[in-house]
């Protein structure tokens, strides 16, 4: 869906209306009990820090977003509220803004303001018009609002089928998360060919042979993940849950049955739970893809068995129960970032996956 998208640049300015709110109020002044959301500078919550009853004709209108001046904390705000102090209200311009064009909106801006740290500075509304965030697209050159309502859709709906919507870390996700930070794991190095036997190398198929059908082909590259074609060729068939490795050294978790050329390696680990297998998965790209392999130097299956990873152990063997527990950790945290939106808990979040944990 997004490989085919045009972006373009555009300042805040140009998409919303900012506004400073008729009557701000001071979160130490205002008495909670009441029937509207007050909304602070909090990074939790939507802002909500609770709900009061003061004049209707200071409210600030639905679908708007609140954005924190001096934190920059941003939130799409369904049903009118009252602000707290420094608090800035936008408005899109010519249209209602939808729930699911704000969630993809405050990520664009997220990125564009992802330098600033609390308290570091205060944004003036000249400041903020100028600010800009990159968004898709129409032909004509305009932002593609329908677009964006339409992935975000897409993307809460497949999460629900894939049931990925329990973000809620389990004890022991807690303390594996913990223990990988601080680095009081004992790791250990081990030999691929140790823990898993040989690995497999594929055999040669050229393109002018593969005949049209539903199995996934894998050769040497990152397009589409180094499928190049769908088969019913008579190939060796590697099991789903198996990690391969093209000539440049990148590994890759496969989690369907599939056929490989002669620059992919196979490592079996079909044996394993998938979440230990996506950490292997990580720590072998990390060893194999460092630079060493290339067009005049290729990756074979023989490399596989000679290369060394390191793992988290106990008593010098894998300890795969931690493996799994951290893995499961980091699925809900780069989820929640996706996932966790207002007050309903699964609502959708378009934003960086990639800026919650490095690889493994």
């Amino acid at each position: 869906m997004l490989a085919s998208v045009q972006w373009g640049n555009f300042k805040i300015g140009d998409l919303f209306e900012i506004s400073t709110p008729k009557k701000k109020f001071n979160a130490n002044a205002v008495k909670f009990g009441g029937n509207y959301r007050y909304v602070a500078r909090g990074e939790s919550n939507n802002g909500i820090r609770g709900y009061i009853t003061e004049p209707d004709r200071y409210l600030n209108p639905a679908n708007t977003i609140s954005f924190g001046q001096d934190t920059a904390t941003i939130y799409f705000q369904d049903a009118p509220y009252f602000t707290g102090d420094k608090i800035k209200v936008f408005t899109l311009k010519n249209r209602k803004l939808t729930q699911e064009a704000a969630v993809y909106l405050i990520s664009a801006m997220n990125r564009a303001f992802s330098a600033f740290a609390w308290g570091s500075s205060s944004f003036s509304v000249n400041i903020l018009r100028n600010v800009s965030a990159q968004l898709p697209i129409t032909a004509s050159g305009n932002v593609n609002l329908p677009f964006m309502e339409n992935f975000i859709r897409e993307l809460a709906a497949y999460l629900t089928c894939a049931n990925l919507t329990d973000t809620e870390l389990t004890k022991d996700e807690k303390t594996a998360v913990r223990l990988f930070i601080s680095g009081d794991i004992e790791w250990v190095e081990h030999s691929l060919l140790s823990l898993y036997g040989n690995a497999t190398r594929g055999k040669r198929l050229k393109s002018a042979d593969r005949i049209n059908g539903n199995l996934p082909f894998v050769t040497a590259g990152e397009r589409d993940t180094g499928v190049s074609a769908f088969i019913r060729n008579e190939v060796q068939v590697f099991s789903s849950n198996t990690i391969t490795i093209d000539m440049f050294g990148s590994a890759k978790y496969r989690n369907y049955n599939y056929g490989a050329d002669d620059h992919v390696a196979v490592v079996h680990t079909e044996g394993l739970p998938r979440l230990v297998v996506l950490f292997l998965t990580s720590a072998i790209h990390k060893v194999a893809n460092a630079g060493q392999f290339h067009y005049g130097r290729n990756f074979y299956a023989s490399d596989a068995d000679e290369l060394t990873i390191m793992l988290p152990s106990i008593n010098g063997k894998p300890d795969y129960a931690f493996m799994e527990t951290l893995i499961s950790a980091v699925q809900k945290l780069v989820v929640a970032d996706v996932v966790s939106f207002s007050d309903r808990r699964i609502q959708v979040t378009r934003d960086a996956i990639s800026n919650q944990i490095e690889t493994i």
